[in-house]
């Protein structure tokens, strides 16, 4: 009953979001590197960092994981409404990274330790928002990442808070999975929704001893890095909107729904992780094997993304 009452109020407050977007005009308007065509509420996602806020006056959270959620989601939320410098933006996501190491007690480890992991995490944090370009994408992708870590026993202590933010997905995603989507979710829910997630994957590895979990993010990693790698060396500011993500290839330039794109996406990555959380069970996962199996990963990737390429260019000529 408790769950089904949450339910109810993330999708209240998403309604209510939605009157003051339309009497504000929050909208996403289409441009030549958008993916969809036509005018959309934004912002939807503002349900993620009110989930956190739920969550910390119930008690599943600590202080410094929502001040850090709530910090970035202002920023974006701003963002979203009136584009800030890159400055505000970056130095959000600094502090935000300080509240998170501190609640895991980071700054005790040793000293190169810290530095990995704020530009991995400030990177998962920014590769996330860059993938958030299709109708279901972001929320399809943070409820496989959600459900992964509920099936891990070092999580169990932790499964209200998995739910709250479960269910926060569910009351998005009823309005953004769809094949003209109600709402995206903005700066506000991409950025907010990665940093939660990035917390929980590296408070997952330290509780676990595990490394390998690192791969319940491999469909966005590889993807994201990929990307990046390309256009840099096409010279381009990576900084800038694009479309030359696979899934933008697939979606845009190949004519998939963005539903069933985003599906693919979502499966392919929880297939992935039955196959993580089964090996571990069974002992069989190292360091070794999750090397190999990233490697095996991005080679695949890689192989899908030139076929994709191939018939974009067979399609235009």
């Amino acid at each position: 009953m408790q769950y089904l009452i949450l339910f109810l109020l993330f999708l209240l407050i998403e309604l209510l979001y939605f009157k003051i977007a339309d009497q504000y005009n929050i909208i996403d308007k289409p441009n030549s590197r958008s993916s969809h065509t036509s005018i959309t509420l934004r912002g939807g996602g503002i349900i993620f960092p009110i989930a956190i806020v739920v969550a910390f006056c119930m008690g599943y959270v600590s202080w410094s994981i929502m001040l850090a959620v709530i910090l970035v989601a202002a920023v974006s939320f701003i963002d979203d409404i009136k584009p800030l410098s890159q400055l505000p933006r970056f130095g959000s996501h600094i502090v935000a990274v300080v509240l998170v190491f501190y609640d895991l007690n980071l700054f005790v480890e040793s000293l190169w330790l810290i530095p990995v992991l704020f530009v991995l995490l400030i990177g998962w944090v920014n590769a996330f928002n860059f993938m958030d370009g299709i109708n279901g994408i972001t929320v399809l992708y943070a409820v496989t990442a959600i459900v992964s870590f509920s099936f891990l026993p070092v999580n169990e202590a932790s499964l209200p808070l998995l739910i709250t933010m479960g269910l926060s997905c569910l009351a998005f995603g009823i309005f953004n999975v769809r094949k003209k989507a109600k709402t995206f979710a903005g700066d506000v829910g991409s950025i907010s929704m990665a940093l939660f997630l990035g917390y929980f994957m590296i408070k997952t590895i330290i509780e676990s001893g595990q490394f390998g979990y690192i791969l319940f993010f491999s469909v966005y990693g590889i993807d994201a890095i990929i990307t990046i790698m390309n256009r840099l060396l096409k010279k381009e500011n990576i900084f800038q909107p694009h479309r030359s993500h696979l899934y933008q290839y697939l979606a845009n330039e190949m004519g998939y729904s963005h539903i069933l794109v985003s599906l693919i996406y979502a499966g392919f990555q929880l297939g992935i992780n039955a196959v993580i959380i089964y090996m571990d069970s069974k002992g069989n996962l190292n360091l070794l094997v999750t090397i190999g199996l990233l490697l095996t990963l991005t080679f695949g990737y890689l192989g899908v993304r030139n076929f994709v390429i191939c018939k974009m260019d067979l399609k235009h000529s």
